[in-house]
């Protein structure tokens, strides 16, 4: 009887804290694309979102980067950003692996690395080498606890 007590509470806690290390490569590409699979729990409403994912510019030439930054009035403690082409919606690009991110090149995703508590994410985007350029935008999922996300947020650009 201990034992299953003792087993039931580890599922609850490691249920409850979700991905620490940042969302796993599958998040991209399931039948809810870029949203945590956390349960029961939802996206809430866009129009509630504290969160803004900011670019530093639209276009892209080869091999130029481009910041991307998270920011809020509050504090978020992880993320799933991708980068989107404009023109064909296809994943693009390569992100720059810093401290407290995890990348996912399978589909031009980055993800946050810990769960601690973070005022402000500032990641860097790479295009493509070969000579193409266009313009590009970043979608994806900004957490502030394992319940309470946004999903399908959409960047802007910054001043």
């Amino acid at each position: 009887m201990f034992f299953k007590g003792v087993l039931v509470l580890t599922v609850l806690v490691i249920g409850t804290t979700g991905f620490p290390d940042g969302a796993p490569v599958d998040a991209c590409v399931k039948s809810r694309p870029n949203q945590p699979n956390h349960g029961q729990a939802r996206p809430q409403p866009a129009e509630t979102n504290p969160f803004q994912v900011v670019q530093s510019q639209v276009e892209y030439g080869p091999g130029s980067q481009i910041t991307v930054t998270i920011q809020g009035q509050d504090n978020f403690k992880g993320f799933l950003i991708q980068a989107r082409d404009v023109a064909t919606n296809e994943w693009i690009g390569e992100w720059v692996e810093s401290p407290n991110t995890k990348v996912h090149p399978e589909c031009s995703a980055i993800t946050h690395a810990d769960p601690k508590p973070k005022a402000q994410a500032v990641l860097l985007w790479q295009a493509p080498k070969n000579g193409q350029q266009g313009q590009v935008y970043f979608t994806g999922t900004v957490l502030k606890s394992y319940t309470q996300f946004w999903s399908d947020v959409v960047s802007v650009l910054g001043q």
